[in-house]
């Protein structure tokens, strides 16, 4: 094990969701609900995040992935959620105000916005795609977004 492994106060513990965007989100309910079968969830409206979203599940219980299907509310305006088509990955975390601490000492560059309550109800905060000069470390090119585990999940996880 690395020394970093070995003060990192938090754990990914897997895959929470994918993000999917197009102009139009008929398209993508198409194929991912009517021909791939996954199961509605809900949806989620958002004027300051500009996203108007289906949200899919792939999977049963706590080890479930939720698939969002995005278009933007207009399409001139940021953030552009069907730019890149694929918009970010979701990740579980089991603390994530530890994470966030802990990955902006390592110079990580976190998206606007800080904490916040997400589509699905759990609180989250996104790694911006870019690093700057204050922040030098990004997705590179991938917005990744931390989700706040809840205890089943952090659970189900423990035994995996």
């Amino acid at each position: 094990m690395n020394e970093t492994a070995k003060t990192r106060p938090f754990r990914i513990l897997g895959l929470q969701q994918i993000a999917i965007g197009a102009p139009d989100k008929t398209v993508l309910r198409r194929l991912w609900i009517d021909l791939l079968g996954l199961e509605m969830k809900g949806s989620f409206r958002s004027e300051r995040e500009n996203v108007d979203e289906d949200i899919a599940m792939c999977g049963r219980g706590e080890m479930a992935v939720e698939v969002d299907l995005m278009q933007p509310i207009d399409p001139d305006k940021k953030p552009a959620v069907h730019r890149p088509p694929l918009n970010h990955v979701g990740l579980w975390v089991d603390d994530l105000c530890a994470a966030v601490v802990w990955l902006q000492e390592q110079g990580v560059r976190f998206a606007p916005g800080g904490v916040r309550v997400g589509a699905s109800g759990h609180d989250v905060c996104f790694i911006h795609p870019k690093g700057n000069e204050s922040s030098p470390l990004g997705g590179e090119g991938v917005l990744i977004e931390l989700v706040q585990a809840p205890a089943s999940v952090i659970s189900a996880h423990a035994g995996s």
